[in-house]
């Protein structure tokens, strides 16, 4: 089981926290203020009232022993300043931080954070690139270069399986998964025949994924 630290209760902090725990994982929630403490009680595996300014607090919480710790104080730079450079002395192994802007992402990442997010900047560049194309229902950014998207079938591919298509050898991509219906098929066998109706998941680098998103 991973085990997480969530610094910080506000809408980020607190839905990453549930979501978290909801997935299996040990979560320790934080915040300053107890009514943020005590909404989310109930859904974590543990939440407690303390300044994660203060190292020797983090230190009694025993953060170092944690798998991952996130920063959701976006909106106060000196406090998420002073708490990321509190959990890299402590030696936790992967901090990641929430950031307002640019340049607050800036200064989290020469103090050493692992990973920076801006939530509200990566979501629009994720509605973004999913309203471009008319045909594209969802889209994750996995890096620069890779992505995944969810399309329509291509009417081509319709009463056609994955042998017939082929479509890793001719097009660069790898099909994750196939929703019907109220139903989900995750990694089709090759003999997985598509319907009228099918969302395709779809692993790609962006111009192969551009590729699919023009099939007829």
């Amino acid at each position: 089981m991973k085990s997480y630290v969530v610094i910080g209760l506000g809408r980020f902090g607190s839905a990453l926290a549930r979501q978290l725990h909801t997935q299996g994982c040990e979560v320790l929630a934080i915040d300053s203020e107890n009514e943020s403490v005590q909404r989310i009680s109930e859904e974590v595996t543990q939440a407690v009232v303390a300044d994660a300014r203060d190292k020797s607090v983090l230190k009694a919480l025993g953060v170092k022993d944690f798998d991952c710790a996130v920063v959701g104080i976006g909106d106060d730079l000196a406090n998420s300043v002073l708490t990321v450079m509190n959990l890299k002395e402590l030696g936790v192994p992967y901090v990641v931080c929430k950031a307002h802007d640019e340049t607050h992402k800036e200064v989290l990442k020469k103090l050493g954070a692992d990973r920076v997010v801006i939530p509200e900047m990566e979501n629009a560049c994720r509605l973004a690139k999913s309203l471009a194309s008319e045909n594209v229902l969802d889209y994750i950014e996995l890096s620069e270069d890779y992505g995944i998207i969810d399309v329509p079938v291509p009417t081509s591919w319709e009463e056609k399986n994955l042998i017939e298509l082929n479509v890793r050898a001719k097009l660069g991509v790898n099909i994750l998964a196939i929703k019907r219906g109220g139903g989900i098929t995750v990694s089709p066998g090759a003999d997985f025949q598509f319907k009228a109706g099918d969302v395709v998941v779809i692993l790609g680098n962006n111009d192969a994924l551009k590729t699919v998103q023009k099939l007829k």
